[in-house]
């Protein structure tokens, strides 16, 4: 069974046991019960209003705080000796998805 959920703002297609990066989670967040937008199960499908009744989905904090890939963004201007450099890494949550229930 697949299930279709939302974490911060984004929507991620799930199954048990999948490990997955999700934006950062406050501080102290151990255990997450989700609701689901869609479920999928063969040739089944469910489609929730806004979510599908009776169906969440567990998932535990494996690591609460993980760095991405650093981005770098230069931005030049021809002809006029300037240039600026900024970096990004996004910091992420590592959850594993316990059950679809």
């Amino acid at each position: 069974m697949k299930a279709i959920v939302s974490i911060g703002g984004k929507q991620h297609l799930v199954t048990e046991k999948e490990t997955l990066l999700v934006d950062r989670l406050p501080d102290g967040t151990k255990e997450l019960s989700l609701d689901a937008l869609m479920t999928l199960d063969g040739d089944k499908s469910t489609i929730g209003a806004p979510f599908v009744k009776g169906v969440k989905v567990a998932a535990t904090v494996l690591e609460p705080e993980v760095k991405g890939d650093k981005i770098r963004v230069i931005r030049y201007e021809s002809k006029k000796r300037v240039n600026k450099q900024n970096g990004h890494r996004q910091q992420y949550s590592r959850i594993q998805i316990s059950s679809i229930k």
